[in-house]
């Protein structure tokens, strides 16, 4: 009888385990990337569509749990890299180069801008041959297309082990946002990126989360109005006020809808624009619900509700686009090249 009864216990643990298993993502890669101070380098990814986590760390070396205090006394042979880990049906290793390059100077072989020494140099980690290949095709194209008029010098290198950084050094960018900034100023690098880079936008790829991921994303009021087109409360919403200069996303998938150079106060209690950002990316749909002919305002990619459009608004357009907070996401100005959004900075001077 015990051994009938521990034969059972053994089956259940099995089964829980492979259970826990089945339960883990199936579709999930890992990419390393170092680009001198780690701080700067989470944000831009963490920014991506299809991004899953970013981690602060090192990488490179053949030194065992390495310290940072180690690395940044020059004492392993690591250097400060991000662990990207991401879903490649949504976003792939190229694109995930793209915004590399982006966000590096790679032609310093010393370093960083500010950051001196072996452990700040660029790198590209590659897991298998066809990563391997993908990077040297992305590095010649940005060699040829004679963007920095010096050799590109970012080693691509075999992966090796990566050990996470110190907990206070992850999303620093979060936690110590006056001291982030004016490291990133100072450093040089924020200037260096917007004027290498000012002439050529990024063209980001916008897509629709899956139900589980909207879920887990948005909070509930944000779920029920954009994907069961309810209408949340006027008066009492987010940005129903909001005066600050910057635009407006779609919450659920990050399309840029509306600016605040075109926001106004239409009385009605909900944020009311005068014409979209991008045209394209809205959609209109007429609406007959509440026993009334309105049009609904839908994003074109993300498919979410955001809201109707009415021809009582200002002029130039007559348009009023009366839109749930709910619905949007607010990017300052400030935070523009941070989120992804920098080729839209120059509306703003």
């Amino acid at each position: 009888m015990q051994y009938i009864i521990l034969l059972g216990v053994s089956f259940l643990v099995c089964f829980s385990v492979f259970a826990m298993a089945d339960a883990q993502p199936s579709s999930q890669k890992t990419a390393v990337f170092g680009g001198g101070c780690f701080w700067c380098m989470e944000p831009p990814f963490e920014a991506l569509e299809g991004v899953i986590e970013v981690k602060a760390g090192y990488s490179g070396g053949e030194e065992k749990n390495p310290s940072y205090e180690m690395v940044s006394n020059g004492q392993t042979q690591h250097i400060e890299s991000v662990q990207v880990v991401y879903d490649p049906e949504r976003i792939s290793f190229a694109e995930l180069l793209d915004t590399f390059w982006r966000y590096v100077d790679p032609t310093d072989p010393g370093g960083q801008f500010a950051d001196r020494g072996d452990h700040y140099k660029t790198a590209i980690f590659y897991a298998t041959d066809a990563e391997k290949q993908v990077a040297e095709t992305s590095k010649k194209a940005l060699q040829d297309c004679g963007l920095f008029g010096r050799p590109i010098v970012t080693s691509i290198r075999p992966l090796k082990p990566f050990y996470p950084a110190e907990e206070y050094h992850q999303d620093y960018y979060k936690k110590n946002i006056v001291h982030y900034e004016a490291y990133k100023v100072g450093s040089g690098r924020a200037g260096f990126l917007a004027n290498i880079w000012k002439d050529r936008p990024v063209k980001k790829k916008y897509s629709k989360p899956s139900d589980q991921a909207l879920r887990a994303k948005l909070t509930g009021l944000q779920y029920s109005v954009t994907q069961k087109n309810e209408t949340e409360r006027p008066f009492t919403n987010e940005f129903w006020d909001n005066k600050e200069a910057g635009i407006y996303v779609d919450v659920a998938s990050g399309e840029p809808l509306f600016s605040s150079q075109d926001k106004y106060d239409s009385g009605t209690g909900w944020p009311s624009f005068s014409k979209p950002l991008i045209g394209e990316n809205i959609v209109e749909k007429k609406d007959v619900k509440l026993f009334s002919v309105r049009v609904e305002v839908r994003s074109a990619v993300g498919d979410s509700h955001l809201g109707h459009v009415f021809d009582d608004g200002p002029a130039p357009t007559g348009l009023r686009y009366c839109i749930n907070s709910a619905s949007l996401k607010f990017i300052s100005v400030e935070d523009l090249g941070q989120e992804g959004y920098d080729h839209f900075t120059s509306r703003f001077k």
